[in-house]
């Protein structure tokens, strides 16, 4: 399959997210108040399909809103990036969303509300990977139930798959990570994958040394192995204003830019660039710029 004829399905998360600016976030027992309120869609799923749509790429969505106001206004979200919103389910459940609290700091404290992302069923698995062919993309999240058949099914199929093991749940333990062609992780994240606490991302290459491995390091950069080599891209140093979905931006743009052909080292580039920009923006899906921001932003 030529690069320009790929298409990505984004198999995820969709969420309203109820964003609330706060000097420090609150600790236990404590009540605090809140200067600014923001409603805007969110979600890891939802995130990435518009980092990617935004990057250039062809997007389809597959995923579960409800039939509620909510799940009308993330389906509007996406449709409004050109992403194809018709493998969206819209099921008698509320939909999912996020109480976002964010600080001085720009740093973030999140409690996720399933809703309809955790009524993901086989046969509606079965239905969406009808669509795809060998050599299509599926990008999946750790936010949707079912995870394991998922993965088995685009496996079967042919597709390539790129994980972001993101929540960290006890669920993880029975997702065949093995199967998947790239992981986006961080140092927790992979060592969960690797049985401890922490893992480097040459523990991580000794466990998957036939995957892509992205392990992002927050101010330190993010390093890429791939086929024996491992490349490295510092950070962008930028004033935070509000860290939700800085990673959904990075994973979406790098994705793109590797699926139009692009070298690695370029595309870590790019999805640096991106995530440093949408540092500077709050919010999650609506902080993420274009492709035309990105390329003529000069740090």
């Amino acid at each position: 399959m030529e690069l320009e004829d790929m298409r990505i399905c984004s198999f995820g998360s969709l969420n309203l997210d109820h964003i609330y600016q706060v000097e420090e976030i609150v600790r236990p027992a404590e009540t605090i108040s809140a200067f600014a309120e923001q409603d805007v869609c969110g979600g890891k799923g939802l995130n990435q399909s518009i980092a990617m749509a935004r990057a250039g790429a062809r997007v389809w969505h597959a995923g579960n809103v409800g039939q509620d106001e909510a799940g009308a206004v993330l389906e509007a979200a996406l449709r409004a990036e050109h992403v194809d919103t018709s493998l969206i389910r819209k099921l008698p459940v509320p939909s999912g969303h996020a109480i976002i609290q964010i600080n001085a700091q720009g740093e973030n404290a999140i409690i996720v509300f399933g809703g309809a992302n955790q009524q993901v069923t086989q046969a509606q698995i079965d239905e969406v990977f009808a669509r795809f062919d060998p050599g299509d993309l599926l990008v999946l999240q750790n936010e949707v139930n079912c995870l394991p058949e998922i993965i088995r099914c685009a496996h079967a199929r042919g597709m390539r798959i790129a994980l972001n093991p993101s929540p960290i749940t006890a669920a993880l333990k029975k997702v065949p990570v093995g199967l998947c062609d790239m992981l986006f992780v961080n140092e927790i994240e992979a060592g969960q994958l690797c049985g401890t606490d922490r893992a480097s991302l040459q523990q991580l290459a000794a466990r998957f040394p036939e995957t892509m491995l992205v392990y992002t390091m927050g101010s330190r950069g993010a390093s890429v192995y791939a086929a024996g080599k491992t490349y490295h891209q510092d950070a962008v140093r930028v004033k935070a204003v509000d860290t939700t979905g800085a990673g959904d931006t990075f994973t979406g743009y790098f994705l793109a830019a590797i699926c139009e052909g692009m070298e690695i080292a370029d595309a870590l580039w790019l999805a640096t660039k991106a995530a440093a920009i949408s540092v500077t923006r709050a919010g999650a899906s609506v902080s993420v710029p274009t492709r035309a921001q990105v390329e003529a932003w000069q740090p």
